[in-house]
């Protein structure tokens, strides 16, 4: 397979992520990191994009890693118009989740007014700010934050349940009431445990680089940004730890001897002979490309290249590079019939093609 752009006419800046409304529309919604969010037909021959929000006044974008860096609409959004975005804002240094509705009068525009911040998290460093959200099968937002940055993990959030950082969070945002944004599912696993934030689904990740629910059967995949050596891909738990920082992938972190037992190893994992920072994708459950059906289809930001692999419940049973491309790998998107597009972060918008 090669890669093709799917939109020959459209660029973006700072392209982070791309997502559609789930509302019939057949729209896209392209996310730029310094704080635009744009929308457009989902048509290969659209020659233009208008602006559906812009908080760039509010957004701190100074370092790689911080920005607008996430966006999901409300499973109910063609009847409430909510969604929800996450991002960098400064003095002091933090990230923020907040609910945004559409326009009563333009569905091409949100109301830049209408904004109820659900949740903010002090971030010590300008680095690891996680930033995706999606809502799963269950109506719940699960949100995925980073260690807090810095080398190492020095404070050891990812160790720490009593920090959100290092986590992927599931809170209800939908039954929040008053002056209580949102409320914690009953079934979360850390619920009533002594020393645990309620909201954290699972732990012990370094920075979640998107995250994913397939379409078809509900499991939560995820790239976790290593460090020094390893790249990691997770099916994500609820209650799991997945090592960080006392291992790095499969291996103990800094090679230092370590106690493993406990923690979740990953489905897959590459060294930096093959790239330096994994950008997670989804599932493809599309029509175009039959062969790749139920293929977990991921990236690297680095190199570029491309890669499927298939798991059958306990062991990746194939796992093949489809391309080496000269692509800045910032996201991966999908449309509402479940073709998957590749985003680089020079503007342009990607789909895999038979060579």
């Amino acid at each position: 397979m090669t890669v093709e752009a799917a939109f020959s006419e459209l660029s973006f800046p700072q392209l982070v992520f791309l997502t559609h409304a789930g509302d019939g529309t057949d729209r896209l919604f392209a996310v730029e990191r310094r704080g635009r969010i744009k929308v457009f037909p989902n048509a290969q021959t659209v020659l233009g994009a208008t602006t559906f929000l812009n908080i760039t006044e509010k957004v701190n974008s100074q370092g790689l890693e911080e920005g607008l860096l996430g966006l999901a609409f409300d499973p109910g959004y063609r009847d409430n118009g909510h969604f929800y975005v996450y991002y960098s804002v400064t003095f002091p240094r933090r990230s923020v989740l907040s609910r945004f509705s559409v326009s009563a009068t333009d569905s091409n525009l949100a109301d830049p007014d209408s904004e109820r911040v659900i949740m903010e998290f002090a971030q010590p460093y300008a680095n690891h700010n996680g930033g995706h959200i999606a809502f799963g099968p269950d109506g719940y937002l699960y949100l995925g934050l980073g260690d807090g940055g810095s080398r190492g993990d020095p404070r050891r959030n990812g160790q720490n349940p009593g920090t959100l950082l290092g986590s992927i969070l599931r809170i209800d945002v939908r039954s929040g009431t008053g002056t209580q944004t949102y409320a914690i599912p009953a079934d979360n696993p850390f619920v009533g445990v002594d020393g645990a934030r309620p909201e954290i689904w699972a732990y012990g990740l370094r920075n979640p680089w998107r995250f994913s629910f397939d379409r078809e059967t509900g499991d939560l995949w995820a790239g976790d940004v290593g460090q020094n050596e390893i790249e990691e891909i997770d099916l994500i738990r609820p209650g799991l730890n997945y090592g960080w920082n006392v291992t790095e992938g499969t291996s103990c972190f800094t090679n230092q001897d370590c106690d493993t037992g406990g923690f979740e190893p990953p489905v897959a994992e590459y060294g930096h002979d093959k790239g330096c920072s994994v950008t997670g994708g989804y599932v493809y459950r599309g029509a175009r490309l039959p062969s790749l059906n139920g293929a977990y289809v991921y990236g690297d930001f680095c190199s570029g290249r491309l890669w499927a692999l298939r798991y059958n419940g306990s062991d990746v049973v194939d796992h093949v590079e489809l391309d080496d491309t000269t692509l800045r790998v910032s996201s991966f998107g999908e449309d509402e019939a479940g073709e998957l597009y590749i985003l680089s972060l020079d503007g342009g918008i990607y789909r895999l093609t038979l060579r």
